[in-house]
């Protein structure tokens, strides 16, 4: 993904002026309450629903399981003792077919096998009544802000996978082309639009830039934009990481993990690579687009999923599906609204300010003395072909800064400084490959996505260097 750029924080969507003892996020929480005492619903609704964005209420456990199957709740409030099921028996249940959402246990009785029960039944707040408002909305913001913490925590790691050798300065697009000034047009006509996106283009093209930009000029943009590669994704990982999973359950602890579609709730999912997806998810996949439901691994029920999707890809799509290794159904699904990025060397416009941009930052975060862009420099820039494009022309600023000089075509030196400043820059190519690499754990494709050049480049770099 080019010039990465960090997740974009879950800001603070709250009205000035909103009472926030209980936390930022209770405006935007979806509650369920089950109890079979129509008093007790009742003053747990008119306490909450001022507050939350929804409340739905269940007088049963049965009337709760419908309600798990229609919708997404943040949190549910759950009676213990019921007419039929307890509390405690339903929420084993339902952990065992798929339920993620965290559940607060409310109780008249505050014995110690009750509590321990709860807990081993995925309960994580116990609320003892009679109880006051404060005591159930407390309860209900630390459930909050553990959802919050645990969400930002999962996309974090993604960040740092995604990002270990990626420009996280900007996030927009770079240059007054044409080309990109249609581009960024298509951009803001799009982006208050609800339509799923894909965008083409060679690698280090501005895909990523593009996606971030689409979603920051969105309704979503105080919401996650995750950004995924489908190509660095293990085969048998990828539907646990989309979609989650049921853990294996002990008999005393009942695990569970929440996916990528989840934690992308209410934002932005950039699916890059996409051509690289097997086939068989393909399929799951589309039934997600279509339905906007999910079926976490091992759950018998259907999680609904609230999430704008942009895709992106270097590949040939029809061909790929004229040759079978991309669905059909797919491709036309994703192929609603399409951006294609122009290569570099179609934007040659743009290459000044681009390298002017590279130059400042990196002498900035290196610590090293900034080189004039001269207008021989600027020439020869303009004369390369850029098979990596804008990520290899920031790679190419980036190793002359490193270096303090322009390679010598840029240059009126005599021969022996060109030997060895040519000498410099090899051995300077071979520890940023290798460490690029290192990085990302030995994958070479993955490595030849984050450098900017093909997957053959780095076969060829590593006989050479026989390793």
């Amino acid at each position: 993904m080019p010039d990465q750029q960090k997740i974009v924080p879950i800001k603070n969507n709250y009205k000035e002026g909103q009472n926030l003892e209980f936390g930022p996020w209770l405006s935007q929480a979806s509650i369920l309450i089950v109890d079979d005492e129509p008093g007790i619903r009742n003053f747990l609704v008119k306490m909450l629903k001022p507050r939350c964005k929804e409340v739905v209420e269940a007088s049963n456990t049965k009337e709760a399981s419908l309600a798990l199957d229609k919708g997404h709740f943040d949190v549910v409030i759950l009676d213990n003792i019921m007419t039929g099921q307890s509390g405690v028996e339903w929420l084993v249940e339902q952990r065992t077919i798929g339920f993620f959402a965290d559940a607060i246990l409310i109780t008249a009785y505050a014995d110690l096998e009750t509590a321990i029960r709860a807990l081993q039944a995925g309960a994580v707040d116990f609320v003892l009544k009679p109880f006051r408002s404060n005591q159930i909305l407390n309860a209900v913001a630390r459930c909050l802000d553990r959802i919050r913490l645990r969400r930002e925590n999962f996309l974090l790691r993604y960040e740092l996978e995604a990002n270990s050798n990626e420009d996280s300065q900007h996030n927009r697009l770079i240059g007054s082309s044409k080309a990109i000034s249609e581009i960024r047009n298509t951009l803001e006509r799009v982006a208050p639009m609800p339509t799923s996106v894909l965008i083409t283009g060679e690698s280090g093209s501005g895909k990523e830039i593009a996606a971030r930009t689409l979603h920051s000029l969105s309704d979503r943009a105080d919401q996650p934009f995750v950004p995924v590669n489908c190509a660095a994704i293990a085969e048998d990982m990828i539907e646990s990481e989309f979609f989650g999973q049921l853990k294996e359950a002990t008999s005393e602890t009942l695990g569970r993990r929440e996916g990528l579609f989840s934690y992308a709730s209410g934002g932005t999912l950039f699916l890059d690579e996409i051509a690289e997806l097997p086939l068989n998810m393909q399929s799951k996949l589309l039934r997600a687009i279509e339905d906007k439901k999910i079926r976490p691994v091992g759950s018998e029920r259907e999680v609904p999923v609230n999430v704008r999707f942009i895709f992106a890809t270097n590949a040939d799509l029809p061909l790929e599906v004229e040759e079978g290794r991309f669905r059909s159904d797919l491709f036309y699904r994703l192929n609603i609204m399409h951006i294609a990025m122009p290569p570099l060397r179609q934007r040659r416009g743009d290459i000044k300010e681009l390298a002017e941009m590279f130059v400042e930052k990196f002498s900035r975060e290196l610590g090293v003395q900034s080189l004039p862009l001269t207008k021989t420099v600027l020439d020869g820039l303009s004369k390369m072909e850029w098979p990596g494009n804008v990520r290899e022309l920031r790679n190419f600023i980036e190793r002359s800064l490193i270096l303090g000089a322009y390679p010598t075509q840029f240059q009126t030196k005599n021969t022996s400084t060109e030997d060895l400043n040519s000498e410099r820059m090899d051995k300077v190519e071979k520890r940023h490959i290798l460490k690029v690499l290192e990085t990302s754990n030995g994958n070479r494709a993955e490595a030849a996505r984050r450098l900017g050049i093909s997957r053959k480049t780095i076969d060829r770099k590593c006989a050479q260097w026989e390793v």
